[in-house]
């Protein structure tokens, strides 16, 4: 992406390096492995993934340590500063989006912390990956997260990275809209198979904002380059329930997905980026089988 000279944004809650509780010791179904499935599973408002997830089950084991106060190397820190420089990104994407739709668009808070962190939604922690509470209208990073990427799944490049920003900002969107409130409001009357699969089109018209942050961005910014899109696509194939699942336990079970498969995550990232339109994010409009 070209990000040269392209300002940051000043709504970052920096808490890198603070003395806090993390947990360690995740084990059961591929150790090392499950921790990095959680991550990437974990891109919902973080509300429903308490509700959703049976986290003790995945933690047996887990001592509580103390983040330790610390320099930052200089990547850690280019890595602060593109998160802030995409943050600034949508906030100026939305706010004219949501103009031309009538509406004032309120941007998120975005929290950088190691470890763990405190949030009106609960405790969260690094092994969940980046999230969004709308308890408190903020997205949680933890900066680690895109090194795991990397290393753990293959999934690298700036653009791939801001992918991941912009989805958490798409559920602050779904939020500001109203759809994640109604969405939340449902899934608590569902039993948990049904419930997940309104989660998999809260997590899919994630994307798709996503896809259409991306689309005007570059309109305002030409912040696109070639391999961008080779980057975004290859990230959502590889955070898809499916492949996940399959990578972690050797099969996959439809009825336990909650963000979608590799396909549908790619086909509605694709679609956003490439209409830049609002009103094709219909994903709760449509039969699972035409999502």
């Amino acid at each position: 992406m070209k990000l040269n000279g392209r300002r940051e944004s000043s709504n970052v809650d920096d808490r890198r390096g603070m003395s806090g509780m993390q947990k360690a010791g995740i084990g059961g179904l591929g150790g090392i492995l499950i921790a990095v499935v959680m991550m990437l599973l974990s891109g919902g408002d973080l509300g429903s993934l308490i509700s959703s997830v049976d986290l003790g089950s995945l933690t047996s084991g887990a001592q509580e340590q103390t983040a330790p106060q610390r320099e930052f190397t200089p990547e850690e820190q280019e890595l602060a500063k593109f998160s802030r420089q995409i943050l600034a990104g949508t906030e100026d994407v939305w706010t004219e989006v949501f103009k031309q739709m009538g509406k004032t668009y309120t941007p998120p808070k975005m929290v950088l912390y190691t470890g763990s962190v405190q949030t009106r939604c609960g405790n969260g922690m690094s092994s969940m990956g980046p999230f969004y509470c709308s308890g408190d209208q903020c997205l949680y990073i933890d900066l680690s997260f895109f090194t795991s990427m990397k290393r753990q799944l293959g999934a690298d490049g700036d653009f791939a990275y801001a992918y991941v920003i912009a989805h958490e900002v798409g559920h602050h969107v779904e939020y500001l809209l109203g759809t994640l409130g109604q969405a939340h409001q449902q899934m608590s009357k569902m039993n948990k198979t049904d419930a997940n699969r309104i989660s998999v089109r809260l997590e899919l018209l994630a994307d798709f904002y996503a896809g259409v942050w991306a689309h005007h961005d570059n309109k305002m910014f030409g912040s696109l380059e070639d391999g961008d899109l080779e980057e975004a696509i290859r990230c959502a194939e590889v955070i898809g329930d499916n492949y996940l699942q399959e990578k972690a336990q050797g099969y996959s079970q439809p009825e336990t997905f909650t963000h979608g498969t590799s396909a549908q995550r790619m086909k509605w990232l694709k679609l956003g980026l490439s209409t830049g339109d609002m009103r094709r994010g219909n994903t709760f409009q449509l039969s699972d089988s035409q999502l």
